[in-house]
This record gives structure tokens, C-alpha cells and sequence, in this order.
């Protein structure tokens, strides 16, 4: 059975939060690939795997001697004879290691093969995946249990609950759970010989009633600490019809959507049967959260508060000004930008040493504040790749 991870979001927000994905102590080394879910595709991965890997010692053996590099391959290469771990791969893979560290993370979305070694972690990709416009959450509950998942509009897998979130009734309420069968109490006689009758205080539904909804209050205040406020995403109720409206009375989770998908988790046949339903959902706020922002962007640049000339963006987001950036998907924008001054300069797609401007811009606002969501071409409300709103 699949071992379950914690969620790529909150992995990676904490990462980016705690700097463990900037400050590196060079070399750098950045590792991605597509990768495959099923059989025979998913047998080539661990040979493609083991060729950027040789890629990455070609690059290391031009400053470093083969006793120098090994400290810096052996996790990959671990990695690479890890069998279980090719047995379940998902859509793409991201390996980024330095001297004591390594970090290896799953992709629900496919990535272009690249090995890079530098004085930083190419996280760009990643980044890209982390701030896409289509992802949610989904809280599979029942009276007694708890899943949670993550995905995309395309791909969709359950994650481990925070070690916060109950996982039953009696983690959630200990010795506060009561027996909702009988209580006990005596009535007649004193002392020893006094009878102990066994009767009903309020029915067993009535119990029940009350120890699900302590349940449910729980699940909410951990799910929303744990999970809805570190990663962001929208987050949908999955439950038998008689505990939608119950869980939503109880709920102070404002990223929980209104509409709940129909169905029994406990008897969960197809993981792809739930994300399909919770798409369905979901893609009416997806696409009205994307018309927001594009009407928003409109009103700020008629205010003079927002702009879609690169050079311009730039230098506000260096300039701490910038509350939401826009960036087209797939678009790119060869050049460079001076963090300190936000001046850009423009130079040739083909030249190797040149990276994305775009890219640069997105991780740049990410770590000043900003707001960055990656949109579609025909999402975008401009033609130029990029959209800023700016704070003032």
C-alpha cells in the first residue's frame, strides 16, 4: 500500500518559509523529470532518473574530484535503487540536494527534464506548480474517520492529515466521549445493597447527534489550522447528505466552498470518481475567482495601481508595491532583473545563460509578499505574460 505524503503545498510553503530552499551551500543541485503513474510507463523513470544524475556528476567533475563529489550524488543514487519509491512515482519528480540536504518532492503535473548545478536551487518549476489557479483540497469525513486530498483539475491523491488533525472520535474527544448506548444510575436501597439500573438519558441518537458534532468541530478548527490556512487552496466537503449541512453549521472555514460532494467515503471505490465530482463543484468558483481578478486588475490600472509593461512591474515588485502578479502559463520572457534596482534587461531566447524573466519576477514577488497566481493564456487579462496590482 502507498505510503501517504504530506501535502506539496504545506511541504513546500514551509521550505520556502524557512529558507531551506535558498540558502544553499553551493554547489546546488537541481533535478527534474516527468515521471509516470502506471505500468510499463513508469518502468523507464529510474533509467532516465540515472541519467541526469550522470549529467549532474559531468557538471560537479569539471570543479570537483570523484571523493569530492560522492557525498553530493549518494542520496541520489540511493534514490535511484529505492525500488518502492519507483513503484510510485506520479506525474513528475523534483530532487534537489546540497551538502546535508535533500529534498524530494512528487508532481501531480509533468516537468521538463533538466539537471542543473549552480550556486542556488532552480525551484522555478515548482514555484509554477505551487501557485497554479486550479488547485483544492478536498475533506473526505464521516462519523467516524477522516481523508484528506489534493490535486488539480487533471490529477488528484490522497495526503497524510496533519499529526493535529483527528483522525477518529476518540482522538478528537478522549474522555469526553461518551457512550451513547446507556448511563448508569441507582435509585432505591443505600449503601451496598442498593440496585444499579441501567436507562436511557436522551436517546442513543441523541448522543450520537452530540458526539458527531464535537467530532466535526474538531476536524474544522484543525483542518483549517493545519491545512486550509498554509496552503490556501479551496477546500471541499465530501460526506453522506446528512452530515453536509451539520458540518457546514459547525465550520469557521472560510476556504470551505458551499456545495459538498455526495458520497459515502467509507466505501471510496475510485479516487478519480471523487476528484471528477469535486471539479465539478469547484470550476464554477475557480472560474469566477479567475473573472475577479481580471476585472480587479482593470479597475486598479484605471487608478493608476496597476501595470502590464515588464519594466514597470519590476520595479514595483522590488519596490514592495506589488499585491498580486499575474503570470501566463507556459509564456516566457528571456532576460534578467537586478534585485536591487528592478531594472530588467532584455537578451536572446537561445542563449543558455539567460533564464526566464517572467519565472524570475514570480519568485521575486513570492518572497516579498505578493500574491502570485498562474493563469492561461485566454485567463490573462492582458497580452503582455504578466499583470501587477499594486498595493498603492
Amino acid at each position: 500500500m502507498k505510503t501517504l505524503e504530506k501535502s506539496f503545498t504545506e511541504r513546500l510553503t514551509q521550505d520556502l518559509a524557512e529558507g531551506l530552499l535558498e540558502n544553499c551551500d553551493p554547489p546546488c543541485l537541481s533535478l527534474y523529470q516527468p515521471t509516470h503513474r502506471a505500468h510499463p510507463d513508469h518502468q523507464q523513470d529510474p533509467l532516465r532518473f540515472r541519467n541526469l544524475v550522470k549529467e549532474l556528476e559531468s557538471s560537479l567533475a569539471q570543479q570537483f574530484t570523484k571523493e569530492e563529489i560522492r557525498p553530493w550524488l549518494e542520496p541520489f543514487l540511493a534514490l535511484a535503487d529505492n525500488h518502492d519509491f519507483w513503484n510510485h512515482t506520479l506525474d513528475g519528480l523534483a530532487v534537489l540536494g546540497a551538502r546535508g540536504k535533500i529534498r524530494v518532492c512528487r508532481l501531480q503535473r509533468p516537468v521538463g527534464e533538466m539537471a542543473i548545478v549552480a550556486d542556488r536551487f532552480h525551484i522555478k518549476p515548482l514555484l509554477r506548480i505551487l501557485q497554479s489557479s486550479d488547485r483544492f483540497q478536498v475533506l473526505a469525513l464521516t462519523r467516524t474517520a477522516v481523508r484528506i486530498f489534493e490535486g488539480n483539475r487533471d490529477a488528484f491523491d490522497e495526503i497524510e492529515p496533519a499529526p493535529d488533525v483527528p483522525r477518529t472520535p476518540g482522538e478528537a474527544l478522549g474522555e469526553e466521549r461518551s457512550d451513547p448506548h446507556q448511563t448508569v444510575a441507582s435509585y432505591g436501597g443505600v449503601g451496598a445493597q442498593q440496585t444499579a439500573m441501567h436507562h436511557g438519558h436522551g436517546g442513543r441518537k441523541s448522543e450520537l447527534d452530540s458526539a458527531t458534532e464535537r467530532f466535526f468541530r474538531a476536524v474544522d478548527q484543525a483542518v483549517l489550522e493545519q491545512h486550509s490556512r498554509p496552503s490556501g487552496l479551496p477546500l471541499i466537503l465530501a460526506a453522506l447528505p446528512e452530515h453536509h449541512h451539520r458540518f457546514h453549521a459547525v465550520s469557521h472555514n472560510p476556504f470551505l466552498i458551499s456545495e459538498s460532494v455526495d458520497i459515502d467515503p467509507g466505501n471510496l471505490e475510485s479516487i478519480e470518481d471523487l476528484r471528477q465530482r469535486a471539479w465539478l463543484l469547484l470550476e464554477p468558483h475557480h472560474r469566477a475567482r479567475l473573472g475577479a481578478l481580471a476585472e480587479e486588475f482593470h479597475n486598479a490600472r484605471s487608478q493608476g495601481r496597476a501595470n502590464d509593461d515588464p519594466a514597470q512591474v519590476a520595479k514595483a515588485i522590488v519596490g514592495g508595491r506589488v499585491a498580486k502578479l499575474l503570470i501566463e502559463d507556459g509564456r516566457q520572457l528571456a532576460g534578467r532583473v537586478d534585485t536591487a534596482t528592478g531594472q530588467i534587461s532584455l537578451d536572446d531566447r537561445m542563449n543558455p545563460e539567460v533564464g526566464d524573466l517572467l519565472d524570475d519576477l514570480g519568485v521575486l514577488a513570492l518572497k516579498l509578499g505578493a500574491d502570485v497566481t498562474i493563469l492561461s493564456r485566454e485567463d490573462m487579462p492582458t497580452a503582455s505574460g504578466i499583470a501587477a496590482i499594486n498595493r498603492y
